[in-house]
């Protein structure tokens, strides 16, 4: 029985297509249609990056997700995972044309209106997209396989795919545009790599989305599929350094605040507000914001700093950042045996 079962799978999945040729047809051309560069697709993808720039430079998580209900970058991307499968060159220059061209626009209007808006700094919204990680790519993976079954099953509407690809797509791209705007380099790197990341995982993810679904020939596909898989393969090395830094940067942070509210008796009516690692500081730094209703001293920090660094086994530099806290009560402002002053 496991022998039938495992024939009955090869024949399946590795045999021919599953699906008659008008179904084939009917497929590649809607493909062709959604990949194609028109009117539409560069008004939405400019309504998109208006609306996720300034949800990023608002830190409106709302209003990005605004911009994801209209994006259309995910459209062409689905015409060049079947391209790649078929080898179909016509469909590939296609959906390229279209994803190149909305990436530029989207990056050229980020980047204006960065310019014009001149913020100093940026909100967490931003710096979230410049940190990929291996999650990011498991994100990309799945919303690519929801967006390809999406497209060959009629009765799922595409919205909900549209949706969740272009979580992973337009607010990277606008990220690229506002750090090449403040002149910061390395926020736009490690937003191009948390798109290319994206694109990858969303272009493998549709191509075997469409060959499960029976689309394609796997003697025609496997080659295609293979550089994919390769390609992907490629990006699990930087974004595992990544997710092992993040994780060592959590452990730091609440080893640091256990340390100052529970492990040391150096510092009374403090309190954490928020804590900051810099990895790349040497040593690393650790940026702590307190209220405090007693003044903090610099051999308070050197104590605090010897223990931390005790405790890590590493060498930290802290700085703090005191917002100072004044007591203000009644009885010092007047005393409670002074008589009332009346008006004449």
């Amino acid at each position: 029985m496991v022998r039938d079962g495992l024939q009955a799978l090869n024949h399946r999945y590795f045999g021919g297509r599953r699906v008659s040729p008008m179904e084939l047809k009917h497929m590649r051309d809607s493909l062709m249609d959604d990949s194609e560069l028109n009117r539409d697709y560069v008004v939405m993808t400019i309504g998109a990056c208006i609306i996720a720039t300034l949800g990023l430079l608002s830190n409106s998580a709302a209003v990005i997700i605004g911009a994801m209900l209209v994006a259309p970058l995910m459209l062409p991307i689905r015409g060049l995972a079947f391209g790649f499968l078929e080898g179909d060159i016509e469909l590939i220059k296609e959906g390229a044309k279209a994803l190149g061209i909305g990436t530029v626009i989207a990056i050229a209007l980020s980047t204006s209106l960065g310019f014009m808006l001149g913020l100093s700094e940026y909100g967490s919204e931003v710096w979230a997209r410049s940190e990929p990680t291996l999650l990011d790519l498991g994100i990309a993976i799945t919303a690519g396989g929801i967006s390809g079954f999406a497209k060959v099953q009629p009765k799922i509407s595409s919205t909900l795919a549209g949706t969740a690809i272009a979580v992973a797509l337009m607010p990277p791209v606008c990220v690229i545009g506002l750090g090449l705007a403040q002149g910061r380099m390395a926020l736009s790197e490690g937003a191009v790599l948390l798109y290319v990341t994206n694109l990858i995982g969303i272009t493998l993810a549709c191509m075997l989305a469409f060959w499960l679904s029976g689309y394609a020939l796997f003697q025609k596909a496997r080659k295609s599929l293979r550089y994919a898989l390769i390609f992907t393969a490629a990006l699990v090395v930087p974004l595992g350094i990544s997710l092992v830094e993040l994780v060592r940067q959590n452990r730091a942070e609440d080893s640091v605040r256990d340390a100052l509210v529970n492990g040391t008796v150096t510092f009374q009516r403090l309190e954490l507000i928020d804590s900051n690692i810099d990895w790349l500081a040497s040593p690393p730094e650790v940026r702590l914001t307190v209220y405090s209703t007693t003044e903090v001293t610099p051999t308070q920090v050197g104590l605090l700093e010897d223990y931390v660094s005790r405790r890590m086994r590493r060498e930290f530099r802290l700085i703090f950042e005191v917002s100072e806290v004044q007591e203000v009560t009644r009885e010092e402002v007047q005393p409670a045996s002074a008589e009332p002053v009346s008006e004449e």
